[in-house]
């Protein structure tokens, strides 16, 4: 598995308590997938995405990102797994308003030090595979809400992540728009291979998903496939 979870809790303070975020909560998720993360508010799944991307430690459970167990890493590990191997496509695309589509893209990968040369090729190459090769020069203002998300996306393949993990990237969109995108995504993870956790409250779209779990009081039953 390229990405897998096993017994994780994670606990945060609430006064003199504790509250459970996540309670034992195992996951596997293999190359080229699409695991899709439904629940209500306050369930957990952005606890979930949130520990899967490194960003928080459980309190106990293994976090496994392409092979590498991540308990036993140092805080600057942890950053630079998460550069290298971990792309994370928030729910607001959040650009740099200065920037072309291009550049948004490029900055991501200078962070690890790839010539210049290569860094533009790959940028124009991952917007061409998002559809957006007329736009690589535009600013955020100049593209609709679609086109950001589509920019967002490509910004988290930059570095050709094992792991993709995906917070609602439809909330801002209208139907057509919001298909679109998982409609991408869907095809992004099974050509690059990445082991993608996509976290979504619409539920219309779950068929093209290779597997759904449904999150509730920070509990993850086994996934079931979607085409069951």
């Amino acid at each position: 598995m390229t990405l897998s979870l096993a017994d994780v809790t994670l606990t945060y303070p609430d006064g003199d308590a504790r509250l459970t975020a996540l309670d034992g909560v195992c996951l596997d998720v293999p190359a080229g997938s699409l695991t899709a993360v439904v629940g209500p508010s306050g369930s957990g799944k952005s606890s979930l995405l949130a520990v899967a991307a490194t960003l928080v430690s459980p309190d106990r459970g293994r976090v496994v990102v392409d092979g590498t167990d991540t308990g036993a890493l140092s805080r600057a590990e942890k950053a630079e797994l998460r550069r290298e191997r971990i792309g994370i496509v928030f729910q607001q695309p959040n650009l740099l308003p200065s920037l072309t589509s291009a550049e948004q893209l490029q900055v991501m990968a200078h962070l690890s030090g790839r010539p210049p040369r290569q860094v533009l090729d790959r940028a124009r190459q991952l917007l061409d595979a998002v559809g957006l090769a007329d736009k690589a020069d535009r600013r955020p203002h100049e593209l609709s809400g679609g086109q950001r998300q589509r920019v967002n996306i490509a910004r988290a393949l930059m570095n050709e992540p094992a792991v993709l993990l995906v917070d609602e990237p439809t909330s801002a969109l209208d139907h057509e728009r919001g298909a679109a995108i998982l409609d991408l995504l869907v095809g992004l993870t099974r050509e690059r291979g990445t082991a993608t956790v996509l976290v979504t409250h619409d539920r219309a779209h779950l068929e093209r998903m290779d597997a759904t779990v449904t999150m509730a009081d920070g509990r993850l039953p086994a996934a079931h496939d979607a085409a069951a």
